[in-house]
């Protein structure tokens, strides 16, 4: 039987390696950093979602190795049979308290976590409006569950408020929006949205994974950063970006929305605890953020420095202020050889291209970390020039 579907797959595969958008995962040496090994050889690393530059910080390494001395390896177990240790309460208080929710509920992802969501709080009676550029995990989620789907052009708050007019009969009404969306750096009009919740009695959801630790004066998210912390109603996120870098997600809810999410959302019931070591490390990195902005600082100036030093050497980059930095080259051939020139010279990024961006919007993205140097940023910015005067020349 398998010869058949061998054959299936293997057509598949030659279609994906045709059109360019094979995905090649290329090994790193030692732990992630703003200078990793590749092949081996160093390379400055411009494309990980390490914002704070925390996921190899030695007190974070530390709290989780006091971690596992003390709690163990792993649970083996879901949270309501055995998976709960004091260690997972003290991190849901924590996030809880930093985020300013009733309650926090922890997810071995976010993926998860915004799977989670939608088969329990929407029904067939209900309506779910969402941006067209939301997360996977949020598309996925969405289909979990019963509920009429809408969907609304990214950050139109006119196409949006069309929406709401149309779901107007559902019992419940949700508007979902990623808080900063990822291939562009945008930050949502957290604002707007808020108002027109008000105006038409919806609730908001806000997957926060690329803003919260340093977006807002005090990180807390673009809840923070567009004046509307408490009028967000759920909010989603993942440890794996800029809280330490290793796994993990949560929901920071209104109480009853994660005491039912406690009772029914199934990768919560069905999936095991996260470890406990990941439990200490996050716990580390979120009393470093509420200790210090430095990071949150170094970081900003960072962005502004990359941004600036490309818009001088004539780069056309999307206008922002995150450390998501879009360099766009538009054709995908050209985008991918750049990526290739700039390994060449020391700087490790990707080519994203369609179906990922818009067809003709190919880019390669620059994800900033406070963990870059001056230094190895100016250098970024000489190997793009060195890169687009060698492909330039090749053609």
């Amino acid at each position: 039987m398998y010869g058949t579907v061998k054959e299936q797959l293997r057509a598949e595969l030659d279609e994906i390696e045709a059109a360019g958008l094979t995905k090649r995962e290329r090994g790193i040496h030692g732990p992630q950093s703003s200078e990793i090994e590749v092949a081996g050889r160093e390379v400055l690393n411009f494309c990980a979602n390490n914002y704070l530059g925390l996921a190899n910080d030695p007190r974070i390494v530390a709290a989780a190795h006091a971690g596992l001395d003390e709690w163990g390896y792993g649970l083996a177990s879901v949270r309501f049979i055995c998976g709960t240790q004091e260690l997972h309460l003290e991190l849901e208080k924590q996030v809880s308290s930093f985020l300013g929710y009733d309650d926090t509920i922890l997810f071995s992802s976010c993926f998860d976590a915004n799977g989670g969501v939608f088969e329990v709080l929407f029904g067939p009676d209900d309506a779910i409006i969402s941006d067209e550029l939301n997360h996977a995990s949020i598309i996925d989620g969405i289909r979990l569950s019963k509920a009429r789907r809408y969907r609304y052009k990214n950050r139109d708050l006119v196409d949006l408020e069309a929406q709401l007019v149309a779901a107007s009969d559902a019992r419940r009404r949700v508007i979902v929006t990623d808080g900063v969306f990822s291939m562009d750096g945008y930050i949502a009009p957290l604002a707007e949205i808020c108002d027109l919740a008000d105006k038409y009695g919806a609730l908001v959801f806000v997957d926060d994974s690329h803003a919260v630790g340093f977006v807002g004066e005090h990180g807390r998210g673009t809840p923070e950063h567009c004046g509307v912390e408490g009028r967000v109603d759920i909010t989603t996120g993942t440890f794996g970006k800029a809280l330490g870098g290793a796994s993990g997600g949560y929901v920071s809810a209104r109480q009853e929305i994660v005491d039912l999410l406690r009772q029914r959302a199934r990768p919560y019931l069905f999936s095991n605890t996260l470890a406990p070591a990941i439990v200490a490390g996050t716990i580390q990195a979120l009393e470093l953020l509420a200790s210090s902005g430095e990071l949150r600082e170094k970081l900003r100036g960072n962005a502004a420095l990359f941004r600036s030093l490309m818009t001088d050497a004539s780069f056309d980059l999307l206008p922002g202020e995150h450390p998501i930095v879009p360099v766009m080259f538009g054709d995908a051939a050209l985008t991918a050889r750049m990526a290739d020139a700039l390994q060449q010279h020391g700087v490790y990024v990707t080519a994203f291209s369609f179906p990922v961006v818009p067809r003709g919007a190919a880019r390669i993205r620059v994800q900033l970390s406070a963990a870059h140097s001056e230094d190895e940023i100016r250098r970024c910015v000489a190997a793009f020039v060195a890169a687009r005067d060698e492909v330039a020349a090749a053609e």
